[in-house]
């Protein structure tokens, strides 16, 4: 069978779910975990991955050519997985990160025996920066102009988190129990757009760093990756055109004029709420003073009564 090539990879929410549940129950002293992925390949070269198991893994910090991995475990349960759903087919490995190791392409030819050109994929159950929490390869050869033997080494392949419907309901629920429902969903858009704005800065950053590094002669130059860094910056728009400058100002006055009127109506309806209280005060304590009145005018009546 010829080699396949993975354009993407699509990992489902189930997927990230059950890495974190591995992770929390398994990982001691910062150790990461390892286990199968499930899915299916798609025509185009797109990669499913919708489902995925536990393996027992251990290796040694100090040594990393001592590791173990029982891949026996592994070919039983994918069995058992088949048994429930034919569609799922072992399509690779995971590893909880925090980057790749010596040792991945040994496990990584594991697993090449129950599929074939498997996928990695490290996912992040801790991450300590913003973004998508994965980050997905695949094995090739790597050719050496002296001459010397082929080795392995591993190729980064774009990934993204996506969901089926079904999925997106499950996730909404489960997501429910955590989400803050005194929040609003202002204070919800502003923290999201506040994310977003932290994580394009930090992809920026990384930009910045790594044309830094190429100047000054640290990287060699990849056409390849500036090619796409000059894609990116051709979608940017020119900020110095009038009419674009123009349209900026008008957005914002028109957002400024609904605030604007959005002040005035609730401040109005405070007033409002104000006069009211107030006629509703009124009327009590002339409902009050009237009481007290008619008190007064039958303690007199009984007062000249006695008298008679």
């Amino acid at each position: 069978m010829p080699k396949r090539t993975p354009k993407r990879v699509i990992v489902h929410p189930l997927v990230l779910l059950s890495v974190v549940d591995h992770f929390n129950r398994m990982s001691k002293e910062g150790k990461r975990v390892v286990g199968c992925l499930l899915g299916s390949w798609r025509s185009n070269g797109v990669v499913d991955v919708s489902n995925s198991f536990a393996v027992p893994f251990d290796e040694d910090d100090n040594d990393p050519t001592i590791w173990y991995l029982d891949h026996n475990y592994m070919e039983q349960m994918a069995a058992m997985f088949r048994k429930v759903n034919s569609k799922e087919r072992v399509i690779g490995w995971y590893h909880s990160g925090p980057k790749l190791r010596i040792n991945d392409v040994a496990v990584n030819d594991i697993v090449s025996l129950y599929c074939n050109d498997p996928i990695l994929v490290m996912i992040l159950a801790q991450p300590k920066e913003l973004g998508i929490p994965t980050d997905a390869y695949y094995a090739v050869e790597e050719i050496h102009d002296d001459g010397t033997p082929t080795s392995k080494t591993f190729n980064h392949v774009a990934s993204e988190i996506g969901a089926e419907e079904a999925e997106e309901v499950g996730v909404e629920h489960l997501l429910r129990d955590i989400r803050d429902t005194t929040i609003g969903s202002l204070s919800q858009s502003v923290s999201s757009q506040l994310q977003s704005v932290k994580g394009l800065m930090g992809h920026t950053q990384h930009i910045e760093l790594y044309l830094s590094k190429v100047l000054d002669g640290t990287y060699p130059v990849n056409h390849t990756i500036i090619y796409l860094l000059q894609d990116i910056l051709s979608l940017l728009p020119d900020l110095t055109l009038p009419q674009l400058i123009s349209s900026f100002y008008s957005n914002a006055n028109d957002r400024m004029l609904v605030i604007y009127i959005v002040s005035l109506v609730r401040a109005i309806i405070a007033l409002h709420d104000l006069i009211d209280n107030k006629l509703s005060n009124q009327a009590i304590e002339k409902e009050v003073k009237e009481e007290k009145r008619k008190d007064k005018t039958v303690v007199s009546k009984e007062t000249e009564k006695e008298k008679v």
